[in-house]
């Protein structure tokens, strides 16, 4: 049998500031092709080159990534202000769209970080720009020298920050079979508001949303938080996830 066909969400960029462009980080492939056992396809994340009806009859399941751009908050009935910045109003378009079908169609979605973020917002939830500037919480974001410059290791920017605990008999608990996991932290913008079909399976030690779950979903649909494409051929704790997408990608496709 033909491996399933993932469809990689792609993100605008403008290169050399004179082309624009889309693009997918490496990570995400490899993680679908060495520990999903699928094939990645990166697809546009522009409405009217993307036909959400045919990109679905096309691939087995859909990964929404990490991405540089915030979730517009025009679409959660917030003000436009620079904490939000920067945007990428053709991928909300392109993601919430997608959030909505993969789910009424029981196609296997997987959501990373903004991916999380973008399925929140698509069943009515709402974000904060920067989560560390509520009451109790912790500085997400990825670890930076004191003159401001991301921290040049990357395996320590990309290390395990916090601990998730996650709901005793929920879908995570049961996958990991225990009740709290320890995962990376690279996001400034995270959930307030969970959506009225948004499942919370795991907080932060600061309760933080991190790990979710669509109520009532026909297929696989789960999102976490923290990035869990950048080891998951290392780390138990990421490799298990994207198996468990793997093996849904399997039954969607036989």
């Amino acid at each position: 049998m033909t491996r399933p066909v993932v469809g990689i969400i792609g993100n605008s960029h403008h290169l050399e500031q004179r082309f624009h462009v889309q693009i997918g980080g490496e990570r995400n492939f490899r993680a679908i092709a060495e520990v999903a056992d699928a094939l990645p396809l990166l697809f546009a994340s522009i409405p009217e080159v993307t036909d959400i009806a045919s990109l679905l009859d096309t691939v087995d399941g859909v990964l929404l990534t990490g991405a540089r751009a915030n979730v517009h908050p025009a679409l959660f009935d917030e003000a436009v202000t620079p904490a939000y910045e920067p945007f990428d109003t053709n991928r909300d378009s392109t993601a919430l769209a997608l959030v909505e079908n993969c789910v009424a169609r029981g196609i296997p979605l997987f959501g990373i970080c903004r991916g999380l973020q973008e399925m929140n917002v698509a069943f009515g939830g709402t974000l904060h720009p920067e989560i560390r500037d509520l009451p109790g919480r912790i500085n997400h974001r990825m670890p930076r020298l004191e003159n401001g410059d991301i921290h040049p290791d990357i395996e320590y920017v990309f290390g395990d920050r916090h601990d998730v605990l996650l709901s005793p008999g929920g879908y995570f608990s049961k996958l990991y079979g225990k009740d709290t996991i320890r995962v990376n932290s690279l996001h400034g913008q995270g959930i307030l508001q969970p959506g009225k079909r948004i499942v919370v399976e795991g907080i932060a030690d600061d309760s933080t949303v991190e790990a979710i779950r669509i109520d009532e979903a026909k297929g696989f649909a789960v999102g976490v938080q923290w990035h869990a494409e950048y080891d998951p051929q290392t780390n138990p704790v990421n490799e298990r996830l994207f198996k468990a997408f793997g093996k849904a990608l399997r039954e969607q496709k036989s």
